[in-house]
């Protein structure tokens, strides 16, 4: 006879991950051990701090909230289909929140030891726990958590990234191994951890791991009495060693841990237990990483209330990076989350400053990030470049207007510098009011750009075109832009001036193809990658897709690709300069976080021969680049 209940309880789940990436014969099985739990409006599920129970929960009907007791903050509401409290499944500690019905609920209760066996077996399920657990999201997959974050477009194709985040996201481990012999008792052992302050020890043989004991080992094995203080490691110690590589994913570290049922792993040079061990990931350090996983971040940004609550937030997103460039993940993806994470950081940071204006904003307004950051370009910590635009108003509105959009820059601009951005040192910013304009009156400084094109107006264009959306009315960016291309198109001789504009950045390399420094000055004997390899590419790409009238791709790699489309005869030379600044930024990027400044200047006495020849590899695309738009526009035409 068919049990109805669980048959009802696998045609709900069934509609809802992670169940949905199960046969529908393995959820029906499941059903059959799930318990149906009533909780009345606010009711208590379990309590922050509370023994994690031996199954996670899904809303049937109703809704739960996660909340931080002490600041009563909800951090979640979980609707139906939602799944909460996977902490007995993923990290086998107490419950680090509060989940309290919203409202009348029925839950269901799944049990651990039941579904664990799916979640180890099913590369999908586990990716989706482990990304719910980490951000604490009830759905990580859902719409209203997806973004650029978790979609990066190539050509017509999505590649859904969400999915693999923690597939790609390094975990980092003690390089300090804490080893003993097989010889060494217990109590030598116990007195070693506790100085150490580490939950492990690795027992080598030859260098090799042989064993490993932990701190439950102690408790279990010497603590009861099962073995006298005097015991060596080699009865205690729990052996053979499970093994893995040293470059491990959250996703797999997690998955092991789950797998064997072990709280700590020893990685080892080739990844098996015949090559020398090199450290020791313990499951707190996996802890420490989920944390720093982005959309764990993001979350955490949105909750900030003051400024200096993003300054560590930030640090913790330059450490993510500096994983994701050790992992050798692809830069177009590394540049595609810092960059949303930096996004984040100035949308919360203009919240911030909205809330300390007297009134809303009296018409609609659009913050603009230029430069590096409009490129999606800046994963270091560099200087501010901004601008505002707002709608234009009756003159006797003009004063109050500027005024209000001002005080407003000048918060902006001061919570941006508190969070690790730099005062421009040119006050092209926000609070500049220079920089801060209604429509009409941008419209007229960027015609008088085009029409009259100076040194000076090229330099500026050069900055301002690359703007994008950070904060505010799309509309208004749109109107700009059009209004820009329509100009240009009008104005044809200004190509002239950008090409001449492009250029004048210095060559990168000599007659014999050395590297060429700074002459003089506080960099003198700096290679500059900035104005001598990035900016040459940046200009000419600005040109290119500017003649081509596109609108809406300011990152130069993506300009060159966009390029390649166009002008097929020209590709291969478009790919590789696309390929060329994706090097030539994970240069600049790996030098700064080494140096702690921004990677535009380089000791060359510092590169390996490798390094050099790398970077000289670059250059060949920028002088053929260079070429290009010299024939194309003829730059000597100018009078």
């Amino acid at each position: 006879m068919k049990n109805t209940i669980s048959h009802r309880v696998a045609d709900f789940l069934k509609n809802f991950p992670p169940f949905n990436f199960l046969h529908q014969k393995d959820i029906e099985t499941l059903s059959e051990q799930i318990s149906i739990i009533y909780k009345e409006k606010d009711s208590i599920v379990f309590s922050e701090n509370e023994e994690t129970h031996n199954c996670f929960y899904v809303v049937h009907k109703g809704a739960v909230t996660l909340r931080n007791s002490q600041e009563n903050d909800i951090l979640d509401r979980c609707d139906e289909g939602d799944i909460f409290g996977l902490r007995p499944l993923i990290a086998n500690e107490n419950y680090q929140m509060e989940a309290r019905t919203y409202e009348e609920s029925i839950l269901y209760a799944v049990p651990i030891s039941i579904f664990k066996p799916y979640a180890l077996e099913n590369r999908a399920i586990g990716n989706f726990l482990i990304e719910s657990f980490a951000s604490n999201t009830r759905n990580p997959y859902s719409k209203s958590h997806s973004g650029k974050l978790y979609g990066e477009t190539i050509g017509n194709e999505t590649l859904d990234i969400d999915k693999n985040l923690l597939d790609i996201q390094p975990v980092k481990y003690s390089k300090k191994l804490i080893t003993c012999y097989s010889t060494t008792t217990a109590k030598e052992i116990a007195e070693i951890m506790t100085k150490k302050n580490v939950g492990a020890i690795l027992v080598i043989e030859d260098k090799f791991p042989i064993g490993i004991i932990t701190d439950k080992d102690l408790r279990n094995k010497i603590v009861t009495g099962e073995f006298p203080i005097t015991t060596t490691a080699r009865l205690i110690m729990t052996t053979p060693v499970i093994t893995y590589p040293k470059k491990m994913t959250i996703t797999q570290a997690q998955m092991a841990m789950m797998k064997s049922n072990i709280s700590h792993l020893c990685l080892t040079k080739d990844g098996t237990a015949n090559s020398k061990a090199v450290g020791i990931l313990s499951k707190h350090d996996v802890m420490v990483e989920l944390g720093n996983n982005p959309a764990v971040l993001i979350k955490a940004v949105k909750r900030a209330k003051k400024a200096k609550q993003i300054k560590p937030i930030r640090d913790s997103i330059m450490q993510l990076l500096q994983g994701y460039l050790d992992q050798n993940i692809p830069m177009t993806l590394t540049s595609k989350i810092i960059t949303e994470l930096n996004d984040v950081c100035i949308k919360q940071i203009i919240e911030i400053a909205l809330k300390k204006m007297k009134t809303p904003p009296p018409v609609k307004f659009a913050w603009l990030a230029l430069g590096s950051q409009g490129r999606s370009e800046q994963l270091l910590h560099t200087d501010q470049d901004n601008a505002l635009v707002y709608e234009d108003v009756p003159e006797e509105l003009k004063e109050a207007t500027k005024n209000y959009f001002l005080e407003l820059a000048t918060h902006v601009n001061k919570g941006l510098f508190e969070i690790g951005y730099d005062y421009c040192p040119a006050e092209m910013m926000a609070s500049n009011p220079k920089w801060c304009l209604s429509l009409g009156e941008w419209e007229s400084l960027v015609y008088h750009w085009i029409t009259n094109p100076g040194k000076n107006e090229v330099l500026l264009s050069f900055i301002f075109f690359d703007y994008s959306l950070s904060y505010g009315d799309r509309d208004l960016v749109n109107n700009l832009s059009d209004f820009i291309f329509e100009n240009i198109k009008a104005n044809p001789v200004f190509y002239i001036h950008l090409v001449s504009g492009a250029l004048q950045s210095p060559s990168p390399t000599g007659f014999f193809r050395q590297l060429l420094v700074e002459q003089d000055g506080a960099h003198k004997d700096f290679f500059d990658i900035k104005r001598r390899a990035l900016m040459p590419l940046t200009d000419a790409a600005r040109v290119l897709i500017l003649f081509h009238s596109v609108k809406s791709i300011s990152n130069t790699p993506e300009r060159f690709e966009k390029l390649a489309e166009l002008e097929p005869h020209n590709s291969e030379l478009y790919l590789a300069c696309s390929y060329s600044y994706k090097a030539l930024l994970k240069f600049r990027t790996k030098q700064g976080l080494l140096h702690h400044d921004s990677g535009q200047f380089i000791a060359l006495e510092a590169l390996s021969k490798l390094e050099k020849i790398k970077l000289k590899r670059t250059f060949k695309t920028i002088k053929e680049l260079q070429e290009l738009i010299t024939i194309r526009f003829n730059p000597s035409n100018i009078l």
